[in-house]
């Protein structure tokens, strides 16, 4: 959840594909007779005579310290512990004041905002909120040094109190986007009194902050949240929450079936998906199914052999199938994509449709002769892929498999996988070829889907990028007109100029192919019939506070 700096903020969801139906049916059958084994789930029984919701995830916590938080599941409990300056209304992608009050006056330069705060706020150890409260809160997020800091830290050339209930900014450059960046669930406020600001001081398993729920219980398999009564907004429609953090989606998707738990919220695998879905439609409980902003891509190493050839690059986005992979490996449970900005905004242009399509093995063919291959020299394209991931690898394989039927010996197409943290701390070294990976943005806004691919800080048309987003990315792609239009889309306040940059940015991409866009993901969320209020917001936010039993 940034700019592209591999190492802290790639989020690869773990979902295991079963290939053969008969194995998937077999597997259900075997889980659906066993016992939940966490012993910290609930009965079904207990859980529908009290007023707490009890989730379970498969989502990996490593911290909640919203200065060093920087995963899927960390951002959601920050989202409903904490408040951040700006928020998004319940339903919509519209920013409104959480604690602001009002949207940020913006200097005629553009580098300076500033905006009033909420009075009445108080701390889950109650102490009061008030502007210094804040400064302090962001000028921790940044001075920390956290997984995160990047966001405010290239920013913000400066925020500070300039009142009791004054903050104001100081920007390095100009950013249009920039009241969409202070919604990230890192910004929120804590109390000066519980933290410090140090290089490296976090807290993992502690928050003190001013949401609607406040930190009851840090445990490694289960959390607890309490509701906050002085919380100065709506109060929750629940008593409170508990988080299970099951070990596997057998073990999440067994403990939903039982009634062990009242909603399974990421991640099943997708023939999980399936059984739980026709249970839905027999009415023996409720799906919803969100639209998701996470996107999963190719990177193209351009610096590397036979990838700096822009006819190779192009005949490889001409071979992709993306609804046989939707269909066959993701079992309809995401959409194709054709551009890097997902359908979530209404800016994105499906330019891989309009200038390759799908499986256009005649134009990949056409191609690769332009650029010298044959069956008799044939292409060899290397793709690597998470090992952690058996979805990237199916993936993978089934970009081979295409090639091999239908690309008769031009293309050949080799599959490799590497542990998690040894391919990221090595993407930006350039060693990977090809590489599939996926992205979860950091704040709702177009730019956090180019920026961080196609930016580049130094290098040269020539030599590629040698320092900057795209490097860290892997595809070490470098233009001064992308660059350009990166600059002048971030400080253009027009939005429909700005959409119109974006525009080119995606048609360049299309041309240059330094990514090649693959689909987007749909998350879904299941709950007991018992249970309402269940809503994933547009932006990707769960909010607790809506949760009921009826």
């Amino acid at each position: 959840m940034g700019t592209a700096r591999w190492p802290l903020k790639i989020f690869i969801r773990h979902s295991v594909i079963k290939v053969l139906a008969l194995l998937s049916l077999c597997c259900c059958l075997i889980i659906s007779c066993r016992q939940p084994t966490n012993p910290s789930v609930n009965s079904g029984t207990d859980n529908a005579h009290n007023d707490r919701i009890t989730i379970g995830t498969t989502l990996k916590l490593r911290t909640i310290d919203p200065g060093d938080a920087y995963e899927v599941i960390s951002a959601q409990l920050l989202h409903n512990l904490g408040d951040t300056l700006y928020t998004y209304e319940s339903g919509t992608t519209k920013l409104i004041p959480d604690l602001a009050t009002a949207l940020p006056k913006i200097s005629p330069d553009g580098l300076t905002y500033t905006m009033p705060l909420r009075q009445g706020v108080i701390f889950h150890d109650d102490t009061p909120f008030n502007a210094a409260a804040m400064e302090f809160s962001l000028q921790r997020f940044i001075k920390n040094g956290g997984r995160p800091a990047f966001l405010l830290g290239d920013a913000v050339e400066s925020v500070k109190a300039t009142g009791e209930y004054e903050l104001t900014f100081k920007l390095k450059k100009p950013f249009a986007a920039f009241p969409a960046m202070l919604t990230f669930a890192g910004t929120c406020a804590i109390s000066p009194k519980a933290y410090e600001i140090g290089d490296g001081k976090f807290k993992p398993d502690t928050f003190v902050g001013t949401g609607r729920y406040k930190l009851a219980k840090y445990g490694t398999d289960s959390l607890k949240i309490d509701v906050f009564d002085k919380y100065w907004g709506e109060k929750p429609h629940n008593k409170g929450i508990d988080l299970l953090l099951l070990s596997s989606s057998a073990n999440l998707f067994n403990s939903f079936r039982t009634g062990a738990i009242d909603v399974a919220y990421l991640s099943l695998d997708a023939d999980q998906v399936r059984s739980l879905d026709e249970g839905a439609k027999k009415g023996k409980w409720q799906e919803f199914e969100a639209q998701s902003s996470t996107v999963s891509y190719m990177t193209l190493n351009i610096k590397s052999k036979p990838l700096d050839n822009i006819y190779v690059r192009q005949a490889i986005a001409a071979t992709i199938d993306r609804p046989l992979i939707n269909d066959r490996v993701l079992r309809g449970q995401a959409q194709p994509l054709y551009s890097l900005i997902p359908t979530t905004f209404d800016v994105q242009k499906p330019i891989f449709k309009e200038l390759y399509g799908d499986a256009n093995m005649a134009k990949a063919k056409e191609l690769l002769t332009k650029a010298g291959y044959s069956a008799a020299n044939p292409l060899v394209l290397q793709i690597w892929y998470p090992s952690s991931s058996a979805k990237r690898g199916l993936v993978a394989s089934t970009i081979k498999a295409i090639a091999k039927l239908k690309m008769e010996g031009i293309l050949e197409v080799e599959v490799n996988s590497v542990e998690s943290p040894t391919l990221f701390q090595n993407i930006e070294k350039g060693i990977y070829p090809a590489v599939l990976v996926d992205w979860y943005a950091d704040f709702f806004d177009a730019d956090n889907y180019i920026q961080p691919f196609l930016d580049c800080a130094e290098g040269s048309a020539a030599g590629g990028c040698s320092k900057g987003a795209s490097q860290g990315q892997g595809s070490f792609y470098y233009s001064d007109r992308v660059n350009q239009l990166i600059a002048k889309q971030r400080q253009e306040p027009n939005p429909k100029i700005r959409n119109a940059i974006f525009a080119e940015l995606q048609d360049i991409l299309g041309r240059d192919v330094p990514f090649i866009p693959l689909w987007q993901d749909k998350d879904y969320t299941f709950a007991q019939k018992n249970v309402t209020g269940v809503s994933v917001e547009p932006t990707q936010a769960f909010p607790f506070w809506f949760l009921k039993k009826q």
